[in-house]
């Protein structure tokens, strides 16, 4: 099949954007496809929950493709920053260094462009990208809008995280006239539900009034769950945490529509 490079995007932090694009990467490893999931986000929590106790201290990450990238150095793209994890998927570890590569990128000619490069050279060995982004709209979360496919956009069920939407659709809109003709979005994705509150049902209605008939609401809505948290301090997907709960279930549906919509 055709390798399917997709972003996991908001400019909001805490809606469980990082959780859904580690568990989507780890739930279609479990399918049996090849999978790749890039940490672009200076935090390094994806890293962190993949394993690495200290993503800072690691030695060969995102920020050094960068540098590689950006100096055309020669290099075995296939295998240099790859790491495994456990559970089945591939990765390369993001960390504090790509802070600096954001400010470095300001002089670089094709500035945007520079992680599309690299990631379609990785197309060929993987059946999925999943590519974790930063909380914000700078030069690397440019990047990746200019290589994935297509994004999806995680929102908890709270009228607030809805604020910057219109901003970021916008956003996506420009990268797609400007330098990248296929981007699209798949769909919003529900985090942290209470299904028993009126407040989350009323904020998903907004959405799928708001948004019907330009972009998916996916069906799936992941439930809030303290257990989310703790299977990232103890480093393990919810899979491997829970794997019967109703977090790993939501997220097994929802893997489902990934493969079924994007």
């Amino acid at each position: 099949m055709e390798c399917k490079v997709i972003g996991f995007i908001s400019q909001k932090g805490g809606v469980a954007k990082t959780t859904s694009a580690v568990n989507t990467a780890i739930g279609l490893s479990m399918k049996g496809f090849r999978v790749l999931l890039v940490d672009t986000d200076p935090q390094g929590s994806a890293t962190s929950i993949l394993g690495r106790a200290n993503p800072d201290a690691i030695d060969k990450t995102l920020a050094s493709i960068f540098e590689k990238e950006i100096n055309d150095a020669i290099y075995n793209r296939a295998r240099y920053a790859v790491n495994h994890n456990e559970e089945g998927i591939d990765y390369i570890p993001g960390n504090i260094e790509l802070s600096g590569v954001e400010v470095s990128l300001v002089s670089v000619l094709g500035r945007e462009t520079i992680l599309k490069g690299y990631l379609n050279e990785m197309r060929e060995y993987y059946d999925y990208i999943i590519v974790d982004c930063p909380p914000s709209l700078g030069l690397i979360t440019i990047n990746v809008l200019c290589a994935v496919d297509k994004v999806i956009i995680p929102t908890t069920a709270s009228y607030l995280s809805l604020k910057g939407m219109e901003q970021l659709m916008k956003t996506v809109g420009k990268i797609k006239k400007g330098f990248n003709s296929k981007l699209g979005i798949s769909g919003i994705l529900v985090t942290m539900y209470y299904e028993r509150t009126n407040h989350s049902k009323q904020v998903v209605e907004l959405l799928e009034n708001n948004y019907a008939g330009k972009t998916r609401v996916f069906e799936t809505k992941i439930p809030h769950s303290i257990r989310v948290s703790e299977a990232a301090a103890e480093k393990k997907s919810i899979f491997s945490y829970e794997a019967k709960g109703k977090v790993a279930e939501a997220y097994t549906d929802f893997v489902g529509e990934v493969l079924a919509y994007v």
